[in-house]
């Protein structure tokens, strides 16, 4: 799950069995031995990420391979965003939209790192696409896009499923087609600080079993992470735990038995098991 090349960028997570555990590409030690005063809330910590100094923490590290992560925050608002990327947009034969194409998912199509995606008997067509999560830190409304850096606590990988026959059938249908229990998966940390400067050299790609289905860099967004935060807090007040996943280059046909990774460069890879 290595989040390529080194940002100096912590990592805020939770384990399967509730803790919560803050680290680096060296491994991960309790947060509550890092940063005594976040009460075990990993936004709360993020925010303070500047502050917090693992090497010098009271505990030994646990390397990654030895963690199961769960989804590393509960989340408050889930906002999606369609056709952002242009070559994604001209794959699917579309217009890109003059506005975010906003949609929202309920918090119980969640799954945790690992999985299992379900592939629900309603639908003979579920696609999954990579994407780029941004989490809001702290209570906001009618924020600028300067605002960024202060309000965005981190950022999170992102495996988002859609049912695209039964959205094809028709476009009213895009909740319904997004809302299948597992059709979420977010983790396996939180990465922070989250900084405009950190978005320079970010790529997301979507591989199914290995291959290479999509990938892109954000420049190609029609509405970057900062002005996707300022559209949104003009709709409604953001609060600790939103997050707004940023669209996808492209998303790949998954079935029983298949591999699906969000690779998120600079932030992480996420992983998950198909059923």
């Amino acid at each position: 799950m290595s989040d390529g090349p080194s940002s100096g960028a912590l990592r805020f997570a939770r384990t399967v069995d509730g803790t919560a555990i803050v680290g680096d590409d060296e491994g991960f030690i309790p947060l509550s031995a890092a940063l005594p005063d976040a009460g075990g809330d990993p936004i709360a910590a993020a925010r303070a990420a500047d502050a917090i100094d693992v090497e010098a923490a009271p505990a030994d590290r646990i390397p990654e391979a030895d963690v199961r992560f769960a989804t590393p925050f509960d989340p408050g608002k889930l906002w999606g965003i369609g056709l952002n990327y242009a070559d994604h947009a001209a794959d699917l034969s579309e217009d890109s939209p003059d506005e975010p194409a906003s949609f929202m998912k309920p918090t119980t199509a969640l799954t945790s790192p690992g999985g299992p995606i379900r592939l629900p008997a309603e639908s003979d067509r579920v696609t999954a696409e990579a994407e780029l999560g941004i989490v809001v830190g702290r209570t906001c409304r009618d924020v600028d896009e300067s605002d960024f850096d202060d309000v965005i606590a981190g950022f999170v990988p992102i495996i988002d499923m859609t049912a695209e026959d039964i959205l094809q059938r028709n476009p009213r249908f895009l909740t319904r087609s997004k809302s299948f229990d597992t059709f979420l998966v977010m983790g396996p940390w939180l990465s922070a600080p989250a900084t405009t400067d950190r978005l320079d050299d970010v790529a997301v790609r979507t591989e199914v079993n290995d291959q290479t289905i999509a990938e892109n860099g954000l420049e190609a967004m029609h509405f970057s992470p900062p002005e996707l935060l300022a559209f949104h807090s003009r709709v409604m007040t953001l609060e600790p735990g939103d997050v707004i996943s940023t669209g996808t280059p492209g998303a790949g046909v998954i079935r029983p038995g298949d591999h699906v990774r969000s690779v998120v460069e600079g932030v992480g890879t996420l992983e998950a098991d198909v059923r």
